[in-house]
């Protein structure tokens, strides 16, 4: 990834205020700052009391069954962007970016590759990274994970709170290790490479020699002593500079991924931008010491080369790694993004798989102008089924009848949940006067929107003034909607806040019947329209406001890295609403 997004669309303005700072090249170890927002645990004035959440996916690119022998993209559907994986025997591993949703760097697990379950975090504790007043696409930019003898190791990059590190473990699951920080690597992207002769090597995107124009980037290699932790100091070389032809002045060259193969080494990148002129490109050598030649039919894969009218379109194609299996075959996951109205999408970036087939010494993924299948012939792998599935349509519901936070949920930029509480069946909120626009914590969980065409609903008591709370679609700080209930001095209401990419905006409210204790909430979303409901009586669903704007929920719109969040909310008001 870049901190960058590369379309000229209304809210980037806004975006590059925000990610104007360059990442720091040192970690910041100053001690979290105090939060003064922190509120009185357990006061029964300030909690609010959520019965159940459901989401609901209904596309209907997914709607008909597999045919035997076949899998669904994206095989991560929703916000699983930049996915870097790696092979232990028979069991395979892949993360993705988190930004600064907390925890970080979600481990996902599968035995086929195609059904993938979410086991655990790489970072769990606030001694591992601090993001308190960071942009929501700030924070945890592309990892690279790799596995070799006996040890997984994790690389990535923290925006703006330190630079690139690497995490170790010998479970995939946790514990991980705290950061060993790399202060000599600039830029992002880092990727680590284990050589047959027992070398280590981190490449990384970084700024050039000399920047020739807008968007110059190049691929560095250092050697890494993993004894010491640290990088050999006279090691830095140049692999790519700018990109596959620098004559014709290549955008954002990242991701670097090595292999060795066959007596090449290959060096996989991104090129183009995170947007619809995203690609995967591929260079070779005979040795790390040599310079790195890109392939002559370059890239090896994107979709910017097809009509954006096309059907059920899939875009921004790029960002990819390559895991080989047993049987030699090999495959890519890459992110991608499926797209309404040709070019928008809520859900982010997504994970997609396809073969790898080998021609003439090169790999390839995708012929030039053919489009990512949905559907295609699965791994020569046994299926091995999950029971909640992140691709396809599917029901997830929390009863919150366990004493632990499901995996699936996250929160911003802290590790903190001392505000949370399960209760006999009930998930308890401490308010805290942090709203959704705060850079610091909100009492605010979610889990990804993975669907186009979608259902999120909870039922929860109606909470004490001065507390509000409710369901939301939070795509950032300043693009997302609150649907809440709360107390007024006439009595108690629910409303609908929009922001719009300044403060929110009530732009809906309606009394509740008097006596009311409880209520339920839903949001339902199809494309770039959003409507939101209410019930007190179970499924008497009323509108609150329909077919609203979901257009600012987009990355287009709302610009950033991130998809589109659903969760749980609740909000300490400055003073009871009138």
């Amino acid at each position: 990834m870049q901190n960058r997004f590369s379309l000229t669309l209304p809210g980037l303005a806004l975006l590059s205020a925000l990610c104007a700072c360059q990442p720091q090249t040192t970690p910041d170890t100053s001690k979290p700052a105090q939060d003064s927002s922190e509120p009185t645990k357990n006061s029964a004035a300030t909690v609010a009391q959520f019965d159940w959440f459901e989401y609901q996916g209904q596309d209907a690119v997914f709607a008909a069954p597999l045919e035997p022998g076949q899998y669904q993209n994206p095989v991560l559907a929703g916000f699983f962007p930049d996915p870097s994986i790696t092979r232990n025997g028979d069991d395979y591993y892949m993360t993705v970016s988190s930004f600064t949703y907390m925890p970080g760097l979600p481990i996902l697990h599968s035995r086929d590759l195609v059904n993938w379950q979410i086991i655990g975090y790489a970072l769990t504790q606030q001694s591992q990274l601090q993001m308190d007043g960071l942009q929501v696409s700030r924070g945890i930019f592309a990892p690279t994970l790799r596995y070799h003898d006996g040890t997984y190791y994790l690389i990535t990059t923290v925006v703006d709170r330190g630079g690139n590190f690497i995490l170790t473990a010998t479970d995939p699951a946790g514990p991980w290790s705290e950061p060993i920080w790399l202060p000599e690597i600039d830029g992002i992207d880092p990727d680590i490479f284990f050589d047959d002769d027992g070398k280590v090597y981190i490449a990384h995107n970084g700024d050039p020699v000399e920047s020739l124009y807008e968007g110059h980037k190049a691929i560095w290699l250092w050697q890494y002593d993993p004894k010491s932790q640290k990088v050999l100091p006279d090691s830095k070389r140049l692999l790519v500079n700018g990109g596959v032809d620098l004559s014709t002045k290549p955008i954002w060259i990242e991701a670097p991924h090595l292999y060795k193969h066959d007596g090449w080494y290959y060096l996989l990148c991104a090129e183009g931008g995170t947007a619809d002129q995203h690609s995967a490109v591929i260079f070779r050598s005979r040795s790390l010491t040599e310079p790195f030649l890109p392939y002559s039919n370059n890239p090896i894969l994107t979709q910017r080369d097809l009509a954006p009218e096309r059907p059920d379109p899939i875009t921004t194609a790029g960002h990819a790694d390559f895991v080989q299996l047993p049987n030699g075959n090999w495959w890519a996951v890459f992110l991608a993004s499926r797209a309404y109205q040709e070019r928008y999408f809520n859900t982010g970036r997504e994970t997609f798989l396809l073969p790898v087939s080998w021609k003439d010494g090169w790999p390839h993924i995708l012929p030039a102008e053919q489009p990512i299948p949905y559907r295609l012939a699965a791994p020569e792998l046994a299926t091995a089924a999950v029971a909640e599935p992140l691709t396809g349509n599917f029901i997830w519901r929390d009863e919150f009848d366990s004493n632990e936070l499901n995996l699936h949920w996250n929160a911003l930029r802290r590790f903190d949940h001392s505000w949370l509480e399960f209760n006999n069946g009930h998930l308890q909120l401490t308010a805290k006067p942090d709203s959704l626009v705060s850079m610091q914590q909100p009492a605010f969980i979610s889990r990804r929107q993975q669907h186009t065409n979608f259902t999120a609903s909870t039922a929860l008591s109606v909470p004490a003034a001065p507390v509000s709370a409710g369901i939301v679609a939070f795509q950032n700080e300043q693009y997302h909607y609150y649907l809440g209930v709360r107390q007024t001095s006439s009595g108690s209401e629910v409303f609908l806040q929009q922001a719009n990419g300044a403060a929110p905006q009530n732009i809906a409210s309606m009394p509740l019947p008097e006596g009311t204790n409880s209520v339920q909430l839903k949001i339902s979303g199809n494309a770039g329209s959003i409507s939101f409901y209410y019930a007190v009586a179970d499924n008497d669903w009323q509108p609150v406001a329909t077919e609203q704007d979901a257009l600012l929920l987009s990355t287009q719109v709302a610009g950033g890295f991130v998809g589109t969040m659903l969760g749980l909310h609740s909000h300490l008001e400055a003073e009871p609403q009138r």
